[in-house]
């Protein structure tokens, strides 16, 4: 006995009107049920949610900590959406981050006298290229040595991890310091303030910038469109003369030049020097933003202002309710997985 499970005509003209809400309803219903997890805490749904918008919305102060938190997470996202949308998986952007970080701060320590205007961009570029580097290291594995890129860049992450703390507890650790970490940054290298007298700074305007940027390459440059068409059918790309190989260490490359951006730029204006614990688990939970965002750069940066809100909402619901900031992850993991299965429903043909 068979069943039948095809759609009938009303059924899919019903789908197509709802596909444009699909991430909508989605959300909607993630925190549904994240409102019945709060419940069973003993703790009211609408007033944890309330507590968390003030937390994240309820002042200058506020608003300031979500920015910050969303900046690392944005960037770092915006690598991972041209790297999914040619279906490469770079799970080690967290790896990236860290020796970004690295090998961004090697100038800072090597020339704090040096102009800010030299100084600062030297930072960036070491940044940017020790992350793609070791991306590209992964991408290397794979085409020369066909090295599954999930294993080869989620292993890369611990490695990356180490290292950074290895080299500021021993060769870059403040001489007479008492704490594993280096010498405070000189004022030159360090990303100057918006506002006199507030914590946000220039890198907050350098994640949102790439917003754009990563539109316009995507859907506006044939470089995009070669990714997109990789990530679509590679036979096809290959057979259409694209190099797949290229397109990947392209992509897998520029994912991990964005980490390491991110990894700078945090230790640069939130930490001021190079510390073992530079990473609120920023690099995985972009993985999230990514997916959240339905791979567009408009829809990850919501996605990351929304994550980083639920991030520093929940301090004031552990502070306020006493319920644990683990619950705020819950939450983030139910909006991805709702989101999708949501989109994926919604997009479902016979």
């Amino acid at each position: 006995m068979t069943v039948d499970l095809s759609l009938s005509p009303q059924q899919q003209a019903w789908l197509a009107r709802l596909r444009p809400f699909a991430p909508i309803l989605g959300a909607i219903v993630a925190l549904i049920l994240g409102g019945l997890l709060i419940r069973l805490s003993g703790v009211n749904a609408l007033a944890a949610y309330l507590v968390m918008l003030q937390g994240a919305f309820g002042g200058g102060r506020q608003l300031t900590d979500t920015l910050l938190k969303m900046t690392p997470l944005l960037t770092i996202a915006l690598g991972l959406t041209l790297a999914f949308r040619a279906k490469v998986w770079n799970i080690g952007t967290e790896g990236q981050y860290f020796i970004g970080a690295l090998t961004g701060s090697l100038p800072a320590l090597t020339f704090p006298d040096l102009t800010s205007w030299l100084l600062l961009p030297l930072m960036l570029l070491a940044g940017i290229v020790g992350g793609a580097l070791w991306s590209g290291l992964a991408g290397l594995l794979y085409i020369k040595r066909g090295v599954n890129l999930i294993i080869s860049t989620l292993m890369l992450n611990y490695i990356g991890i180490l290292l950074l703390q290895y080299a500021a507890r021993v060769p870059l650790r403040e001489p007479n310091g008492f704490l594993p970490e280096s010498a405070p940054f000189s004022s030159n290298a360090q990303i100057p303030p918006l506002f006199p007298g507030t914590r946000l700074h220039w890198g907050v305007l350098l994640a949102i910038g790439l917003v754009g940027v990563m539109y316009l390459l995507l859907w506006r440059t044939p470089l995009g469109f070669q990714l997109r068409a990789v990530g679509s059918n590679p036979s096809v790309a290959r057979c259409s003369g694209i190099q797949t190989s290229r397109s990947i260490l392209i992509a897998l490359m520029t994912s991990g030049a964005l980490a390491g951006l991110a990894g700078i730029v945090e230790v640069s204006c939130t930490y001021g020097r190079l510390k073992p614990d530079i990473s609120d688990s920023y690099g995985f939970t972009a993985i999230l933003v990514a997916l959240l965002g339905q791979l567009n750069p408009i829809g990850v940066l919501l996605a990351a202002l929304l994550f980083s809100a639920l991030m520093v909402g929940a301090q004031s619901l552990n502070v306020v309710l006493q319920l644990p900031v683990s619950v705020a992850q819950v939450v983030q993991a139910l909006l991805v997985l709702c989101v999708l299965t949501g989109t994926a429903i919604a997009q479902k043909q016979d």
